[in-house]
């Protein structure tokens, strides 16, 4: 699942021509781009997409949905490690092995 998630601007910057944030997820930061909002400023909060910030949004709010989609597990499903979800499920079920050779019919 890919989800819109909204994240706290942390530091903006330009790089390449592209202007660049690093935004906080409740913990998790990632750098997103703000190409749709390049009047974001440090300390406002947006939804963020598939690296994009897409959308202003208030603190309130964002906190609300940070707190809710940890709850629900959501943000570790979004931000976690896959190979650490994929250690905690457990091995994978193998199917039996045969310890002797079939019987061939004649």
């Amino acid at each position: 699942m890919c989800l819109a998630v909204p994240g706290r601007v942390l530091d903006v910057e330009d790089r390449d021509g592209t202007r660049m944030a690093t935004v906080d997820f409740g913990g998790v930061v990632k750098d997103v781009c703000l190409e749709y909002l390049p009047d974001l400023k440090v300390g406002e909060y947006a939804i963020v997409h598939v690296g994009f910030a897409l959308q202003r949004l208030d603190e309130e709010s964002a906190r609300r949905t940070l707190e809710l989609f940890e709850n629900l597990g959501m943000l570790q499903e979004e931000f976690g490690d896959p190979w650490e979800q994929a250690a905690a499920q457990g091995p994978a079920q193998q199917p039996p092995h045969h310890t002797t050779a079939p019987e061939v019919q004649q």
